[in-house]
């Protein structure tokens, strides 16, 4: 009866650990999926400000292609720097720690807010696409270093659900980027810097409440090598005092891995024992983001106006994808114990595949069928359920279970740096592909602003 008792307390969800996820995922993966979705609306009124700014410069508006690329550029500077971060995530977790890490990372959120924030009044829009490279590094960092943070805090039976919980902040983080989206919100001409600069909010918010709560009882005693820190950290985070058979536990797992040596990227890469578990989540990573599931995030506006929505309603219809993206990824949070990762992955890939191919078909039909733009909508939003169910938030947390504590970072350096590349190729991609698909035929809205001075160079506008 006493054992009954002992492994209910060892499954218990305290309020010290429901809050010290809730702050990691707010302050960190909120900030990954509020700058995924915060340059979908407003790229109309930041287009025309890149071409004011040159204009200004030189006399003249960049023509479509180059205003393409530059757009491009912006858009993927945010899963470059997030490339970049991954690389990171090795050395900053080994000598900061999780907790301490997730403070730092805050510096790559807060400076490019300001940047961001600035770059109208500066007149430069090269400060928004350094501000992108550094929220990515900020994003890079997180998306690794909160999952093994929470899952290396939470107790065995409730790993699989904290690890979706930052899945699950990242789609509110969309969500909410996407209602303040809205033009009678942000995304208008005077409040888009704002919308931009709003990331620092959360990254504030995580300096000041993160000191507060407990390092990672693994890295304490593990590498720090302080035994007391370790079960001060235990006592606080499972509401007990009687910690020394976990203790034990993470002891001997030490053990073991002290015997295997550290682990590196290199020497994962040629250990035959962690073969199958490498390339596991090597190819999942990869699916994830060559799927293309960020390109909706990144240029929703574009891709609903190419499927028949009237333009005046495009920015409904996206928030409302992003609300049913959060509803399903709380769906998966729910029932990612019971049903398993496997199936959820299988359930989810497989409905992303069969929403490609009607869409595809839609899309081919649009012009010929009246009512395929309708049918074009649904599968998007079926994308995006298929997606939250499986292939965005169990990749990071079957790392966190696969891997030993040895290995566990090395993991995430290479998951990561899959999942930013082919997010990166993805963002950079896509707009050309759109553009070589059906290039522009009729002048954009972009127009060349009235100037207070003449110029000396003859001003032409372009088409976007």
């Amino acid at each position: 009866m006493e054992s009954s008792n002992e492994e209910k307390k060892e499954g218990r969800l305290t309020l010290l650990l429901a809050l010290a996820t809730l702050i990691a995922s707010f302050g960190s993966s909120f900030q990954y999926g509020y700058n995924v979705a915060v340059v979908n609306s407003p790229s109309e009124f930041m287009k025309q400000f890149y071409n004011d700014t040159y204009g200004d410069r030189t006399g003249e508006l960049i023509d479509t292609f180059a205003l393409t690329l530059l757009w491009s550029v912006t858009v993927s500077m945010f899963p470059f720097g997030g490339f970049i971060g991954s690389l990171l995530v090795g050395p900053l977790v080994n000598n900061l720690g999780r907790k301490g890490t997730l403070l730092f990372n805050n510096i790559f959120s807060i400076v490019p807010a300001i940047f961001m924030g600035c770059s109208k009044i500066a007149k430069a829009f090269e400060l928004i696409i350094i501000s992108r490279f550094l929220v990515g590094i900020c994003a890079g960092v997180s998306s690794n270093v909160v999952p093994m943070y929470l899952g290396e805090l939470a107790p065995k039976n409730l790993r699989g659900a904290l690890g979706v919980v930052p899945q699950l902040f990242i789609t509110i983080g969309i969500l909410v980027a996407q209602l303040l989206g809205l033009r009678s919100i942000l995304a208008n001409e005077e409040g888009w810097p704002i919308l931009l600069a709003l990331t620092a909010v959360p990254a504030v918010l995580q300096v000041l409440l993160l000191p507060f709560f407990p390092e990672s009882p693994r890295y304490l005693l593990i590498q720090k090598k302080n035994e007391e820190a370790a079960r001060k950290a235990l006592r606080r985070v499972r509401g007990w005092d009687e910690v020394d058979e976990e203790v034990e536990e993470i002891r001997r797992e030490d053990e073991a891995e002290r015997a295997a040596g550290f682990i590196s990227v290199r020497k994962l890469f040629h250990l035959k024992s962690l073969r199958w578990q490498l390339i596991s989540i090597i190819t999942l990573m990869a699916g994830q983001q060559l799927s293309g599931v960020n390109a909706i995030y990144y240029y929703a506006d574009q891709i609903y106006l190419s499927a028949g929505v009237e333009a005046n309603d495009v920015q409904y219809v996206t928030a409302g994808t992003g609300a049913v993206n959060v509803f399903m990824t709380v769906c998966t949070v729910l029932v990612v114990e019971l049903w398993g990762r496997r199936r959820l992955l299988l359930l989810g890939f497989s409905t992303c595949f069969m929403a490609c191919a009607v869409l595809t078909v839609a899309l081919a039909l649009q012009d010929t069928v009246s009512w395929m733009p309708y049918v074009s909508i649904a599968c998007v939003i079926i994308y995006v359920i298929g997606h939250a169910v499986g292939p965005s938030p169990i990749p990071a947390l079957i790392i966190t279970e696969v891997f030993l504590q040895s290995s566990r970072p090395a993991a995430f350096m290479i998951g990561g740096s899959v999942h930013w590349l082919s997010n990166f190729t993805v963002g950079l991609i896509f707009p050309f592909i759109q553009y070589v698909s059906s290039p522009p035929s009729t002048p954009s809205s972009l127009s060349p602003r009235p100037r207070t001075r003449p110029s000396s160079r003859s001003i032409r506008s372009s088409p976007i």
